[in-house]
């Protein structure tokens, strides 16, 4: 197994958070569900001109070895065949509606073909990254890719703003002052974040604090899931269980015991 990975520098590192290359043997399972991130991430499959999502019921939807695959509120099933050789661009929460000059809300929970966006120099750079020699040559490459793409984004200020807002501020009360700031309203504020994030303000800050559990969770065998519930902001472990349950589809402890060693990923069957 070798995960790889590289932080862009300005001005990409805007729009992008990380680009990584993931190299691995075949899994005794075949299926695992991915944690719901705010995220858009850009993949691209080196095994196979392929990839694969699931729905709950196990039914297969099949889209071309290159996708984008929008912000998520609930969790999602893939295929763990896709995990032999793939890599992968995480932008940050509103990044690829500027990178690609698309309304997020209509990726949201979905995935697209990456050709459909980026046009025909798609099935190039899958090619292009095919042959070259190393993952190391194949991040330069996407990177290159990425620069190259990025210069015709359009950086959307007030939305980068808020999202600053929210993290500082994990509060949806701080959307009302940052539309102040913006002169419009709450509500219109929150629409162009959907637009852009592809996600409401409120459910934003919900995930975020769903990934603060999921963190906090990480290398520990003992829990005080009621004590984590109060420090990650939860009325009480109820509500947390419920949220957490929503978002991954298993219970907090549930999650704890069958958590992948790459993070976010659970094994299925």
């Amino acid at each position: 197994m070798q995960f790889l990975s590289l932080v862009p520098q300005a001005p990409l590192n805007l729009l992008v958070e990380m680009i990584w290359d993931w190299e691995a043997a075949f899994q005794s399972h075949r299926l695992e569900r991915v944690l719901p991130v705010a995220n858009a991430g850009l993949i691209i499959n080196l095994a196979e001109d392929q990839t694969r999502v699931y729905d709950e019921q196990y039914r297969c939807t099949r889209f071309s070895g290159s996708t984008l695959d929008g912000p998520r509120t609930r969790s999602s099933i893939i295929d763990s065949e896709e995990q032999v050789a793939v890599m992968g661009v995480v932008f940050r929460p509103g990044g690829a509606a500027m990178f690609f000059r698309e309304r997020m809300d209509r990726l949201a929970n979905d995935s697209v073909d990456l050709q459909d966006l980026a046009g025909n120099d798609v099935p190039l750079l899958r090619e292009r990254l095919l042959e070259a020699d190393g993952p190391r040559n194949r991040l330069a490459l996407l990177m290159r890719w990425l620069e190259k793409r990025s210069a015709l984004a359009v950086p959307n200020h007030p939305i980068l703003h808020v999202l600053a807002v929210l993290d500082s501020d994990p509060r949806i009360g701080a959307l009302t002052a940052a539309a102040h700031d913006r002169g419009c309203s709450p509500r219109q504020l929150g629409e162009r974040f959907r637009q852009q994030v592809g996600i409401t303000p409120k459910r934003y800050l919900r995930l975020r604090r769903f990934h603060q559990v999921v963190a906090a969770t990480e290398n520990r065998d003992r829990i005080d899931w009621a004590g984590l519930s109060l420090d990650c902001g939860y009325h009480d472990q109820a509500h947390m269980s419920h949220e957490f349950r929503e978002f991954s589809g298993l219970s907090p402890a549930a999650f704890s015991r069958q958590r992948d060693a790459f993070n976010g990923h659970i094994a299925l069957r």
